[in-house]
């Protein structure tokens, strides 16, 4: 099913809010659209963190819009073909914060190191 033909309904604006508080604490509803700032340590990390969100945004089908900065990515979220929020929306943004702030050094099966505290290494800055 492509977003045009979706059959995906708009959630309401306090169904947005408190989807928000209770599954995505990070992100925000403004102007029709969920949002997320994603901070980075600069340039090349920023580069990363576009390239992982147009990766899973391809593979769902379901294009959000980005804001790109030295040392920050904002992700903006909406259903066009439902001219509102819908299930989509949240299930892109999960995936997004599943895999973009996965910590690889509080993993579960201990396996990783996760990027070194030290600043040459920076990545991600934690909310």
């Amino acid at each position: 099913m492509t977003e045009e033909t979706s059959s995906h309904p708009a959630l309401s604006e306090s169904e947005i809010q408190t989807r928000l508080e209770n599954e995505l604490p990070h992100w925000y509803y403004e102007n029709g659209w969920i949002r997320r700032k994603i901070k980075t340590s600069g340039w090349k990390s920023t580069l990363m963190v576009v390239n992982t969100v147009g990766h899973l945004a391809e593979k769902a089908w379901h294009h959000p819009d980005l804001t790109v900065s030295y040392a920050f990515v904002i992700v903006k979220l909406v259903t066009h073909a439902a001219k509102g929020v819908t299930e989509k929306d949240f299930a892109l943004a999960k995936k997004i914060e599943e895999v973009v702030l996965w910590d690889a050094a509080t993993d579960s099966q201990g396996v990783f190191e996760g990027t070194p505290e030290d600043p040459r290494f920076k990545y991600i800055k934690k909310d």
